[in-house]
């Protein structure tokens, strides 16, 4: 419930409050979401390739091998939600990271360091919402690797044949998320709070599991159309 109640916040009063009356509104719908928008984050180079034959929602396990993935397991659940908080039903949840090893499932990352990769860990994960929104993975913590101190998991929400989003959930707390450049290149302190997950230890797991929730909304972000010419504040376009 933390979570979904610190979404309830809207920008019209984060930012009305910020501008101190310096801020001027062609329109009353400019920051009318209920529910601020999940910010999208760029791909990055390593998204498959060539996808695996299992693609399904358990990531710690390949195919019918029985062998688990090395990593803490993660438990990764949420919801797809428009900007009003009604559910997406039916769409397509992806996501893929780099296994405990620091490989990704990708031909320029696998096959140069094939000797670490972790063969039991699949690194790529589907899963299609229910009826309320819902998804749900189980993977592993994530891990930094050269280049992204910021251990982190991508996210891509498809309909159809149509991308809704591109993101990224990062661990709420890391040291390494300070000199992270796609954390730091997250200008707004908001969006910055979006973008990151409590990892939580899951209660009488033996095998020390965690679960993190992450909500994901769709939502429109306003154009520089919006704003009296000369504002103060200009929208600005993210990667």
């Amino acid at each position: 419930m933390k979570e979904q109640n610190t979404r309830l916040l809207n920008r019209r009063g984060f930012l009305t409050q910020a501008a101190s009356g310096v801020l001027l509104f062609t329109t009353s719908t400019i920051f009318a979401d209920q529910l601020l928008r999940t910010p999208p984050l760029t791909e990055g180079p390593y998204y498959p390739d060539k996808l695996p034959l299992d693609t399904d929602n358990d990531l710690v396990i390949v195919g019918n091998s029985g062998k688990i993935a090395d990593g803490v397991i993660t438990h990764l659940s949420g919801r797809v939600l428009d900007t009003t908080g009604s559910p997406m039903p039916n769409v397509v949840v992806e996501i893929w990271q780099c296994d405990a090893h620091q490989v990704y499932l990708n031909t320029s990352d696998s096959i140069p360091k094939a000797q670490q990769r972790d063969k039991n860990f699949q690194g790529f994960g589907r899963f299609t919402t229910s009826s309320k929104g819902e998804y749900y993975f189980r993977t592993i913590k994530p891990v930094p690797y050269p280049g992204r101190p910021g251990p982190h998991i991508h996210f891509k929400v498809k309909k159809g044949d149509r991308e809704l989003i591109t993101t990224q959930l990062l661990v709420r707390g890391h040291p390494g998320n300070k000199s992270d450049n796609i954390y730091n290149g997250t200008r707004d302190l908001i969006d910055r709070e979006l973008i990151l997950g409590d990892f939580k230890p899951v209660k009488d797991s033996r095998a020390g599991e965690l679960a993190v929730h992450f909500d994901i909304i769709i939502g429109r972000t306003p154009d520089e159309s919006s704003f009296v010419p000369g504002s103060l504040f200009q929208a600005t376009k993210r990667a």
